[in-house]
Order: structure tokens, then C-alpha cells, then sequence
């Protein structure tokens, strides 16, 4: 493959990561070249499994759950709220990820579509306490995958918790953490609804030099019931412009960077 053509297509990753889907014909205009050329670099992605051609299109590979998963309707049903905002979250925050780093990922949906944004990425070392990330990922050559280990205990959630995680967490230093959260906000920090699992989120933010939430805007302001961490703690919001001017201002002020997608 000539330069021209990988740098081609990975700027169609960039704008699938950010749109979901694209059509030959939108492709073709971006990058005034011909709908062969375009359809040789979708087969080319196909092929290494980060992209599903579709009738005069393409997308995203793994819009949806990963095959096993797909009986739980309560996960497919959270990963479909704000789904256009988490793409646009997702490409912002893998931005964020330099080569040879090691990266944490918490379970959650936000989290998921960062993860799924990484699979065209080689020579990082992925942490992570959610199963679906980890099977999501197994099967990308470039990435090594470690799960925590742990209980399965909540429906729906995929997250490993319990002694066993919280002891794998004592053993590794990572170059940032992206955390998913049911609620953040300038007075409580990042919270969620299970004390368990924030306990296992709250070790995987001691052990990041680099602590970022991911969160759709409808989750900012909100508190749930178990303490992640204190906003002292966030480095880095990332969510989408729905997101309130105060409460930028607010996050701001106690030194968070907002990045909005």
C-alpha cells in the first residue's frame, strides 16, 4: 500500500470514528480520487475488521454489541442513548492516547467506543476491568489486552469487581485512565451507582498518572450514590457540546480541561 493510499485510509477512520457511517460518493468528493480507489481502501479496511462496507457505504465495525452480548437488552439499550456523542467523545479522547502507552479503561458504554476507537492502534497495552472491552480487543494483533479478573456480580455491566481486581490494580502504573461515570459534577466528582464497582474504579484512578472522564452531556451535574473520586482527581473532561456554560466554567475553575466533541 503507497503512502498516499494508508494516509487516505486512515482519514476515513478518522471520519468514521467521528460519524459512524459515510457514503462512496461523500468519500469520493472528500478526497477527489475515484470510487475504485475508494472502494480498494474499504475492502483493505474490511479486511483487517474495522469497517463493514454496506450498499454504496461503509461503517464503523462493531457499531454494536460484541456477538455474545447481544442478548442483554438492558447494555444495547444504554450504548444507544447519545450514541452520535459518544462517537464524537470516543475519537476525541483515543487523540489523547500516545504510542507505547499503557491505558486503563473502566467498564461502561462511553468507555467501550474509546476502546473500539484503538483498534486500528498498535503497541499499546490495554487495562481494563470490563469483559466486552476485553473481547472486543482480543482479536487486534496490535493491542495487548489484560483484564483484571474479579466477580461478575451486575446485569448488564460486563465489570469485574471484588478482591481479586482490586489486587491485579497493585501491580501496574498507567499513562492515563478513562473512566465512565452515571453522574459528574464540580461538587461530587465522579460518581456511579454500585460501591463495589467504585471501589475497583477508585484503584484504577490511584494507579493513572492521567485520570479522564468520558460522559455525555446528560450526565453532567448529576451524582449518583458511591464516590469515584473528587473532582481533584479528574484531569480531563471529555463530552459533547450539550454540555452547560456554567458548568464548564465550574470544572474550569477547579482545574479540569473540558474538551468538548
Amino acid at each position: 500500500m503507497s503512502s498516499k493510499t494508508d494516509k487516505r485510509a486512515k482519514e476515513i477512520l478518522r471520519l468514521l470514528l467521528s460519524h459512524g457511517k459515510t457514503s462512496v460518493e461523500e468519500l469520493t468528493t472528500r478526497f477527489a480520487t475515484s470510487p475504485a480507489s475508494i472502494r480498494r481502501d474499504l475492502m483493505r479496511l474490511e479486511e483487517k475488521g474495522l469497517v463493514h462496507r454496506t450498499h454504496g457505504g461503509v461503517m464503523l465495525a462493531g457499531q454494536a454489541t460484541y456477538e455474545p452480548f447481544r442478548f442483554d437488552a438492558s447494555y444495547g439499550e444504554r450504548e444507544d442513548r447519545f450514541a452520535r456523542e459518544k462517537q464524537r467523545i470516543a475519537a476525541a479522547a483515543a487523540g489523547l492516547i500516545g504510542e507505547g502507552e499503557t491505558v486503563g479503561f473502566t467498564a461502561g458504554t462511553t468507555t467501550t467506543q474509546v476502546a473500539r476507537a484503538l483498534r486500528h492502534r498498535s503497541g499499546l497495552h490495554i487495562f481494563t476491568n470490563a469483559v466486552n472491552i476485553g473481547m472486543e480487543l482480543s482479536s487486534t494483533a496490535g493491542l495487548e489486552t489484560t483484564l483484571t479478573g474479579g466477580d461478575l456480580r451486575y446485569p448488564g455491566a460486563f465489570s469485574l469487581i471484588g478482591p481479586m481486581a482490586l489486587e491485579s490494580l497493585n501491580v501496574v502504573v498507567m499513562d492515563r485512565v478513562f473512566l465512565g461515570v452515571c453522574g459528574v459534577d464540580a461538587e461530587h466528582g465522579a460518581t456511579i451507582i454500585e460501591p463495589e464497582e467504585a471501589a475497583v474504579f477508585r484503584a484504577m484512578v490511584r494507579r493513572a498518572k492521567q485520570v479522564v472522564v468520558v460522559a455525555d452531556s446528560s450526565k453532567v451535574g448529576l451524582a449518583s450514590p458511591a464516590v469515584i473520586c473528587p473532582v481533584s482527581d479528574i484531569d480531563v473532561l471529555i463530552t459533547d457540546d450539550g454540555i452547560a456554560e456554567d458548568a464548564v466554567n465550574a470544572f474550569t475553575a477547579l482545574g479540569v480541561q473540558v474538551v468538548t466533541a
